[in-house]
């Protein structure tokens, strides 16, 4: 599905990766690991296509990724990929069920499409009963589902998730852990996710561990 080969990134003087090949299957769920400053955040970001490498290919569903222009990108973020974050990044004027359509309303999907699969995510994440209330009316744990769903709107290829357990208590933490693995079962879905949580990286189908910007 994702093929990274000879990916490099600086910031100034500060190289952040170097030189990173990685294969992603899909249907697989890969944790990457490391230290803070190990280039996992800027990989993740990378592969997302919310920053540019200096030089490297990807290749994404068999198209090379790095030759698209910015709205192709968009475009392509759009359809591809899916985001789960540490922090939810629920906009808090919109109801669970407005947040979830988000994504698909950008794509240009009718609004009644995209309200009927917002519903049919959000019932299947056990959210049916909370599509009107507002993020500050949900507890850590459902903000985080909405997220999910809201990252499964589209049917994307792949979700990436950056420390997504990293806000929540213990036993939510399990649940959201859980939850990776049914909607890979359910969904057929990839996931590559970031994180400290060494019980969910243990758990991934692949665990990478990167350092100084390299995997090692």
């Amino acid at each position: 599905m994702i093929s990274v080969s000879n990916l490099y990134k600086s910031y100034g003087e500060v190289s952040v990766l170097n030189g990173v090949d990685l294969k992603i299957n899909t249907n697989e769920i890969v944790s990457i690991v490391g230290k803070s400053g190990a280039g996992k955040t800027t990989l993740l970001q990378i592969l997302g296509t919310l920053l540019k490498p200096d030089s490297g290919e990807i290749v994404f569903d068999n198209q090379d990724i790095s030759k698209l222009s910015s709205n192709e990108l968009a475009q392509f973020r759009n359809k591809k990929i899916g985001f789960i974050f540490q922090f939810y990044q629920l906009l808090p004027e919109f109801t669970a069920l407005e947040n979830v359509c988000i994504p698909a309303l950008i794509g240009k999907t009718e609004k009644s499409k995209a309200e009927k699969r917002a519903k049919e995510l959000l019932d299947f994440l056990n959210l049916g009963h909370r599509i009107g209330h507002k993020p500050n009316q949900l507890s850590g744990g459902e903000q985080q589902r909405v997220a999910v769903a809201r990252a499964l709107i589209n049917s994307p290829s792949v979700i990436f998730a950056d420390e997504p357990s990293g806000n929540l208590d213990t036993k939510n933490k399990k649940e959201l852990h859980e939850l990776f693995f049914k909607l890979r079962d359910t969904f057929n879905q990839t996931f590559i996710i970031v994180t400290h949580d060494m019980n969910l990286a243990e758990t991934a189908d692949k665990m990478i561990t990167m350092e100084d910007g390299k995997i090692l």
